[in-house]
């Protein structure tokens, strides 16, 4: 099965980019200095910020589908994100040697099933979710801290 993994639009935050604390404050935005790789996995780059780098922290609604699994979490973007990352057939770099829950939905937003990967497997378990032919897309979540990660489609 081939699949997608998509970053988040870089044009969504761009006008967060370079803005006062106190303006992000007002946003419900605190930046942050990454002080360690991994940590400060970005939604846009699909990778970790480096030591130094600037990084946005804010709450994101990922799933706004108007079904009962509506979602939102806080997320990381870096502040120099220049473009989104989208990755064919492969895992991106955030989603390597961290334990990832999927949350499998159909169509309409409902979850459909879900699974876990502590080990390494993490295309073999979408390749498996996309055995359903109901499953239409999935998020992927950091398993420990519950952050969106990326969204998960079938490829054309």
């Amino acid at each position: 099965m081939s699949f997608i993994i998509s970053g988040l639009p870089v044009e969504q935050f761009r006008p967060l980019f370079g803005l006062p604390d106190d303006d992000l404050k007002k946003r419900g935005v605190i930046r942050k200095t990454a002080d360690a790789k991994p940590g400060y996995p970005c939604r846009i780059t699909l990778e970790d910020a480096a030591p130094g780098e600037t990084v946005l922290l804010f709450n994101y609604e990922s799933h706004k589908a108007q079904t009962p699994y509506r979602s939102s979490y806080a997320i990381y973007v870096r502040e120099d994100a220049k473009q989104t990352r989208t990755v064919a057939n492969d895992l991106p770099p955030a989603l390597r040697g961290r334990p990832v829950a999927l949350r499998i939905f159909d169509k309409d937003g409902m979850l459909i099933g879900a699974d876990l990967d502590l080990s390494g497997a993490l295309a073999f378990k979408i390749d498996q979710a996309f055995k359903n032919p109901d499953a239409a897309y999935i998020h992927a979540h950091n398993a420990m801290h519950g952050c969106f990660a990326a969204e998960i489609t079938r490829a054309s």
